[in-house]
């Protein structure tokens, strides 16, 4: 039981560094395709995806970053997943454009890296 919940956390990490990733080229995508050929500015744009990304990290990010700090007793890359966590929240409130990528890139450069540090920790 206990190699199955150390698996899944593993994956959850994994899927943390993924989902980051995801954000990253989000918000790059939406600082160059929107502004030059405007595409999909509706849908790149969309608060809702902001949102529910931020959710999705917060989510994974608590429960991963939290199980593994309780099993290798590392308090660091949860402290650092939290940064990023709240620059990303920041984000929300900037406004579209060069600010909230920054914060958002920002913020998901440190969540992703605290899921690296997570999964370093745990071989």
């Amino acid at each position: 039981m206990r190699d199955a919940i150390l698996s899944i956390r593993d994956r959850l990490d994994g899927f943390g560094v993924f989902l980051s990733g995801l954000c990253a080229v989000h918000c790059l995508l939406g600082l160059i395709l929107v502004p030059l050929i405007g595409l999909g500015g509706g849908v790149l744009l969309s608060p809702r995806i902001h949102e529910a990304g931020l959710a999705l990290a917060i989510t994974v990010g608590v429960v991963t970053l939290g199980l593994s700090a309780l099993r290798h007793g590392r308090l660091q890359p949860a402290l650092i997943g939290a940064l990023g966590i709240v620059l990303m929240a920041l984000a929300l409130g900037v406004g579209h454009g060069t600010r909230e990528a920054v914060l958002t890139i920002a913020g998901v450069a440190l969540v992703a890296t605290a899921h690296l540090q997570n999964l370093r920790a745990a071989v």
